[in-house]
């Protein structure tokens, strides 16, 4: 078939909702959020229903090509090109539904963060959100979702009532632990290679203000600063207290507080569900450093959107995650050596995220992944606008991961896997095996492609 008659069939079948390389929008259109990953699909529809979805579906199906979703476009980068694959962008599929008797939010397809944090505020009532406010809740669900609030009431992908798909044959399913059970279980943590998502359904809970901020020295302190850090770590801490050790290396943007812009840091960053006076006793030993700023206090969720200070609109970056199992003083030296103030790394930001708590339960209602072994996540990242800048990044990341090697978990987690990863470092053994024959059972022409496939 031509590539003029496939084009009419490509816009007969999905009037109005698709575009195509020859298009004048095309290149906004197929950009990811990171600004560093090109990607080239075949067309790329715009669905506003899940009627939108299915034929879209059936159009992949005719054409023999592979279908992705992207809501934001986070998470891209192992996806590639997108050779042969028609793109999905959920984005114009943001309806809220908040049902405060329940807890329970209804949303479609391509709402974020923010906008989920912010609509259910009014109620006193929190979704499970992560540190940035402009990712997609749909792909940061199905990838597990480490939220503020993990430590406890465990991954965000634990907290789904239902959720609505179109699957690989062009049927609309909805499944939940009653109907699909199978499905459902794959889809909390198994990442998106088992159909094109269209609505969730979230467990909320009841939190409308927290106690948190940022305790900020200069960046020559890190060593005792980090060591402080991790000794409280290792105390045993309440759940309702999170912190993040974290090196924050600031741009001079005109944006930026005047006693930030254009400085390093290392800083630790504070979440608290329980009353101040308590967080106030644990953190003393950090306190008495002195910290530079100390921006702790009682806050709403949605202010906490953006205490992280992620971008909030696409930027060129590379970055990498992975799982520590424990956070010795060894750890900590190869950390500060490899990143910290004296190294030559480029990155912006490298923070080391405590979890345990109920992030670390493997309860039997749970999904694909049904906890995280491990008790610390690192994750770090440095502005890439060219390929030789992403190669000098990424360069210094092998060093990084290679340094902290010895106290690496055995396993990653597919939010913070910014590269193509082997399966097997995803999912246990038996998780592994059920995901593959479910999508086996599925989808056995592998129509559905997601960044971390299952094979």
């Amino acid at each position: 078939m031509s590539t003029t008659a496939r084009t009419r069939i490509f816009e007969s079948a999905l009037t109005g909702r698709v575009t195509l390389p020859r298009d004048a929008n095309w290149d906004e259109a197929r950009r990811a959020w990171n600004l560093a990953v090109d990607q080239q699909p075949e067309a790329i529809v715009f669905p506003e229903s899940a009627e939108d979805v299915i034929a879209a579906v059936e159009v992949a199906r005719t054409f023999e090509l592979s279908v992705t979703a992207q809501g934001t476009g986070h998470g891209a980068a192992p996806l590639g090109s997108l050779q042969n694959t028609l793109l999905v962008r959920t984005e114009r599929m943001r309806g809220i539904e908040i049902n405060p008797e329940t807890r329970i939010a209804r949303i479609d397809a391509g709402v974020r963060s923010l906008e989920l944090v912010e609509a259910a505020a009014p109620d006193g009532l929190a979704p499970l959100a992560g540190t940035s406010p402009d990712v997609g809740v749909v792909g940061y669900t199905l990838g597990g979702g480490l939220s503020w609030f993990g430590r406890k009431y465990g991954l965000a992908a634990s907290n789904v009532h239902a959720i609505e798909l179109v699957t690989p044959d062009g049927r609309l399913v909805r499944t939940d632990r009653e109907r699909e059970p199978e499905l459902f279980w794959a889809l909390r943590g198994g990442g998106g290679g088992f159909g094109i998502v269209t609505a969730l359904e979230l467990q909320l809970v009841p939190i409308s203000e927290v106690y948190a901020g940022i305790l900020w020295w200069p960046i020559e302190r890190d060593q005792e600063v980090l060591h402080a850090w991790a000794e409280l770590t290792h105390r045993e801490l309440p759940a309702e207290l999170t912190t993040f050790g974290r090196y924050l290396r600031l741009p001079p943007l005109p944006d930026l507080p005047e006693p930030m812009r254009g400085k390093s840091f290392v800083a630790v960053e504070v979440i608290h569900l329980g009353e101040p006076q308590q967080a106030d006793e644990l953190l003393a030993p950090l306190r008495a450093l002195g910290p530079a700023m100390d921006t702790l206090q009682r806050i709403p969720t949605t202010a906490l959107s953006h205490m992280h200070m992620e971008p909030e609109q696409p930027v060129p970056v590379a970055g990498d995650g992975m799982l520590l199992e424990t956070l010795s003083p060894a750890t900590l030296d190869e950390i500060v050596r490899t990143a910290g103030a004296t190294s030559s790394a480029p990155f912006v930001s490298v923070d080391v995220r405590q979890l345990g708590g109920e992030l670390g339960r493997a309860r039997p209602e749970n999904g694909a992944l049904a906890a995280v072994d491990a008790e610390y996540l690192l994750f770090a990242v440095g502005i890439a606008p060219t390929p030789e800048a992403a190669a000098h990044v990424g360069g210094h990341l092998a060093r990084l991961f290679d340094a902290l090697g010895p106290w690496g978990a055995q396993h990653a987690i597919l939010n913070f896997a910014e590269t193509r990863r082997d399966p097997h470092t995803l999912w246990s053994e038996d998780a592994h095996r059920r995901l593959r024959r479910i999508k086996e059972t599925l989808d056995p022409d592998n129509l559905i492609r997601s960044n971390q496939p299952v094979r």
